[in-house]
């Protein structure tokens, strides 16, 4: 067994991590992909790789030399990557390709070793790795059919959010078997190179195989392994925290993006602001009906929201102040303040991380359900050395729940202005 690595693009879209370097020289959490990608391979006792080269490849080359693999190294130049895809880079590699058993990686990809075994161990000699669709993937999506064999390409600008439960995404990792590199890819390879030109994607061929009758490629499913794609920064910074090199640093790096999980994958988020009986039905009837005019349409401005919420919630209208999501008007609101802020904890860390740490006191109640009640609040803050001049209490709190009725909120509220102590009471998670 042999590995093919496709390594000439330019990875424009990772702006200045590209801009002296190809992207497989891209550094995840002090690793470059490429790096990994070879130490993984290392371990698998292939007898070659082959390294197809394009942008920057000279660098690429020299680096690779200083990192001493055991397993020999060739390499083949795409003078014209500039100008081309990946069809033509695997295309220059087909004597390779048809010389023994292959693993073919593209090399901006970042995943867990036993992405490889599975493909090892598995006795079928012809498999496309491939992964259930998630929201964050892109680019093309596949059918199957009950004994893997694929059923229908589908490119990503025909995708069909309502069929997404029967996608599955190619990770773009693949087991060829010599006979069917010589047999049949390389035959259709040259025919659509002929037919179509260079500036094509070698997953193109892999469709059209798929259609014949004979289903030599099959579909190897993950369940559960990691991996990610890294096509531009957001890419990058998901990466490195999906493979951190530690437990507490995967902890940092995730719980450092405040609910900016869009993309994220696979991620259940407890304590994020996820209600169960909203929108009702009848809500979500009327938004779908108006969906058109709601994607296209400008929102209304301040002033007419102030008054729509003035008329709701049965207030005055400049008792209004209308932000864009809370976490605005938290940083508005923190940056009014002076001097020492009580805060309790755990909390919802977006009013922490907006205000000095410094002047902040925190109340931690030391019970399991992290429970307390005004009475717990005000023999904490009514010592001296934990004086404060404003108090934020989150009710119901975020994430423990803890929750103080209305009775006991009332007792607070008149303590707090007995002691000239600001109360802040948000009560966003009810």
């Amino acid at each position: 067994m042999q590995a093919i690595i496709l390594a000439a693009g330019m990875g424009k879209r990772l702006h200045e991590y590209t801009a002296h370097n190809t992207k497989c020289l891209v550094s995840v959490n002090g690793i470059t992909l490429i790096e990994r990608l070879l130490k993984i391979l290392e371990l698998k006792k292939l007898s070659k790789i082959t390294i197809v080269t394009g942008y920057e490849g000279e660098s690429l080359i020299a680096f690779i030399q200083s990192l001493a693999i055991q397993t020999p190294i060739h390499f083949i130049e795409n003078p014209i990557y500039f100008k081309t895809n990946n069809i033509y880079s695997l295309s220059l590699a087909k004597k390779v390709l048809i010389s023994e058993d292959t693993l073919l990686f593209e090399s901006d990809l970042i995943f867990e070793e036993s992405l490889v075994d599975l493909l090892l161990d598995d006795p079928r000699e012809t498999l496309a790795l491939v992964d259930k669709f998630e929201s964050w993937m892109d680019g093309t999506c596949m059918t199957l059919n009950e004994d893997d064999s694929i059923k229908d390409f589908i490119p990503g600008k025909y995708l069909s959010f309502q069929d997404k439960e029967g996608y599955y995404k190619t990770v773009n990792i693949y087991k060829f078997s010599r006979q069917f590199s010589e047999n049949v890819y390389i035959p259709f390879l040259e025919a659509y190179t002929k037919a179509m030109g260079v500036n094509e994607y070698y997953e193109s061929v892999i469709k059209l195989i798929s259609c014949l009758e004979t289903k030599e490629i099959k579909a190897k499913r993950l369940t559960g392994q990691i991996w990610y794609e890294i096509d531009d920064i957001q890419d990058l910074d998901i990466a490195r925290s999906l493979f951190a090199n530690s437990a507490k640093e995967h902890y940092d790096l995730i719980t450092s993006r405040y609910g900016g999980y869009w993309r994220y994958p696979k991620l259940l988020d407890f304590c994020y602001l996820v209600n169960p009986y909203y929108p009702p039905v009848k809500m979500m009837e009327e938004i779908k009906s108006n969906f058109e005019a709601l994607v296209s349409q400008y929102p209304s401005g301040m002033q007419v929201i102030s008054l729509l919420a003035a008329k709701n919630f049965n207030v005055k209208e400049n008792h209004v102040v209308v932000g864009n999501g809370a976490a605005e008007l938290i940083k508005e609101l923190l940056n009014f303040f002076k001097g020492r802020v009580g805060l309790i904890r755990p909390t919802f860390e977006e009013y922490p991380n907006r205000y000095n740490k410094s002047e902040i006191i925190y109340y931690e109640p030391q019970n399991p359900d992290f429970r307390y009640d005004t009475k717990d609040l005000i023999n904490f803050y009514k010592q001296n050395k934990n004086k404060v001049e404003t108090i934020i209490l989150i009710n119901p709190d975020n994430p423990s729940g803890n929750y103080i009725n209305q009775t006991e909120l009332l007792q607070f509220i008149e303590w707090c202005k007995e002691q000239s102590i600001r109360l802040v009471v948000d009560e966003s998670f009810c």
